[in-house]
């Protein structure tokens, strides 16, 4: 082909160079990416070995110190207040706050005593041992009276016992003692004697005092006005009366009250004389074991009240009862036959009781 003619303003044409680059196997040995892995690697190993070695040549403890430096810190956000970073942070109302002082936590900071949770328990059950110490002098002191006053005769009338409300003296009636003429509120003098000594031991004491009368179940003569309940009411105030002649003062008296034959002393027989007599309770400091709110309930008691109301409300004891006031001195009926044809009220009825 024949060469293309160029003009005369047109410039030389430029020559075209074209370089070739072989690239030869052994150019990769040259890099420096290997090194690096290298390196990581040859670190990792000096530290197993370091670590082997120290597992080698350290003691349990030495140990356990190297592991706490070298476990990460754990920073709980309490924000420097009693609780966390919630309401209450997790942490119960009750629980220990973590100030050093009260001081500088703000007109608006809540502070619970440190320990505050058991306070109550632990004083309530130190007033309870204080008091039994005192009733088991007072309990002693009386033993002594009587035996000075010649009274040891009477000695198996005055029980002691222990309930929730306090300690509780009984003065309790016999075949042979009564505390009250029949059927009446005026204390003999016997038992005026007896309660006088029972109102000199109280007298060292302050504690709150409950007078609660009691009856057996005979019933009164068909027309009486009185009956059980004005009784047993009427024989507490005179107890209190006694009482109070021997400078026991008006304001230790927390309550007087009458029950008649509901709390019978001996359950298995509710015309027992024994079921007469008065409890005079010498309470517990600062009216500890009322309401829930003193020393523990006495197991007891607590099985002696349900007993005497399971005895109260028996249907069986209803019918006895029915039964001995239709027979009062005549034949008596077998113990446990239920009446099915009572009479009217307005039978005649045992003339007197005690």
């Amino acid at each position: 082909m024949a060469e293309k003619k160029r003009g005369g303003n047109e410039p030389e044409p430029r020559p075209i160079i074209v370089k070739k680059i072989v690239v030869e196997g052994h150019g990769g040995h040259h890099g420096g990416a290997w090194k690096v892995a290298y390196a990581d690697f040859v670190t990792a190993m000096m530290a197993f070995f370091l670590l082997m070695w120290l597992l080698g040549a350290t003691t349990e403890k030495q140990r356990k110190a190297l592991a706490d430096y070298f476990t990460p810190t754990l920073v709980e956000l309490k924000m420097g207040s009693a609780g966390a970073t919630g309401l209450l942070g997790g942490d119960s109302l009750m629980g220990k706050e973590n100030y050093p002082t009260t001081g500088g936590q703000g007109n608006m900071s809540i502070t619970i005593p440190r320990d505050a949770t058991g306070t109550k328990d632990q004083g309530g059950k130190a007033m309870k041992a204080a008091d039994r110490a005192k009733f088991e002098a007072l309990k002693k002191e009386l033993e002594a009276r009587m035996t000075r006053r010649g009274m040891q005769n009477l000695r198996k009338n005055v029980r002691f016992t222990e309930t929730r409300e306090g300690l509780r003296i009984d003065l309790i009636d016999e075949a042979d003692f009564a505390m009250f003429s029949m059927g009446t509120d005026r204390l003999l003098p016997q038992a005026r004697a007896l309660v006088d000594e029972v109102a000199k031991v109280l007298e060292t004491m302050p504690n709150p005092l409950i007078v609660r009368g009691h009856t057996d179940s005979l019933p009164y003569a068909a027309g009486r006005t009185m009956n059980n309940w004005m009784l047993s009411s009427a024989r507490a105030e005179a107890t209190r009366r006694a009482l109070s002649d021997e400078g026991i003062g008006n304001a230790r008296f927390a309550r007087i009250e009458g029950v008649a034959d509901r709390e019978p002393f001996v359950k298995d027989d509710a015309y027992d004389p024994r079921n007469r007599r008065m409890s005079i309770v010498l309470g517990w400091t600062g009216g500890a074991g009322r309401d829930g709110g003193g020393p523990d309930t006495d197991e007891e008691t607590d099985a002696e009240t349900k007993a005497a109301i399971a005895e109260r409300d028996n249907p069986l004891r209803a019918a006895r009862e029915e039964a001995l006031r239709l027979n009062m001195g005549g034949t008596g009926l077998p113990a446990g036959v239920q009446l099915i044809n009572p009479t009217t009220p307005g039978t005649s009825s045992k003339p007197g009781k005690h």
